[in-house]
């Protein structure tokens, strides 16, 4: 009777094992790399960092809306030199009053109607039922200045005023306003922006 060998199991060197598994996923790769599915999720993934890394960050565009713009400047009107010698027969009744004479300085026109400024004779004596009559102008800016005699004026919120020779004031836009009395040779100088104004007669 013949005797039973028994076989002893072959030893794997660590080293074969090592190429195997390395074979096996150097195999499992490339077949990945041939997937079409992984080669299309590959080039979205691409895409995405590429436009990610374009984009402004959110701190960015948070700084690039905080800008302030610096305004327009407004284009003023074009202006040229005036000059106004002294002459009587340039004292005319054509302005805005029946009871005064007006010289224009020629403000107006040099300055494309920016402001007026005219020498303004209240002829007398006064008459109170044809001057002092409440009223009020539509402007951005009036200020007059006595040249020569005295005129009493009333103003919304300041009262009468006596004004001299020398004396000035300013009534800011549509105040409500009188002349009360003047001297037979008052003279005013009178300056308002813009040269052509509004002005409201008011019954009281």
């Amino acid at each position: 009777m013949a005797k039973t060998q028994s076989r002893k199991p072959k030893k794997t060197s660590s080293r074969t094992s090592s190429k195997t598994s390395g074979s096996r996923a150097a195999t499992k790769t490339a077949a990945l790399k041939k997937s079409p599915a992984r080669k299309a999720a590959a080039e979205t993934s691409a895409k995405t960092s590429a436009k990610t890394s374009g984009k402004p960050t959110a701190r960015k565009k948070i700084k690039s809306r905080g800008r302030v713009v610096a305004p327009t400047k407004r284009s003023r009107p074009k202006q040229r030199i005036a000059i106004s010698h002294h002459r009587e027969e340039d004292f005319k009744a054509d302005g805005l009053r029946a009871y005064a004479k007006y010289r224009d300085l020629g403000i107006a026109e040099a300055s494309s109607g920016l402001a007026r400024a005219h020498v303004i004779r209240l002829i007398g004596p006064c008459n109170p039922e044809e001057v002092s009559k409440l009223h009020f102008h539509d402007v951005d800016f009036q200020m007059v200045y006595v040249l020569k005699g005295w005129v009493k004026t009333y103003m919304e919120g300041q009262g009468e005023t006596m004004m001299q020779q020398g004396s000035a004031w300013t009534q800011p836009p549509r105040i409500k306003h009188l002349v009360m009395d003047y001297s037979d040779d008052v003279e005013l100088l009178e300056v308002i922006l813009p040269a052509d104004f509004k002005t409201v007669e008011l019954t009281t």
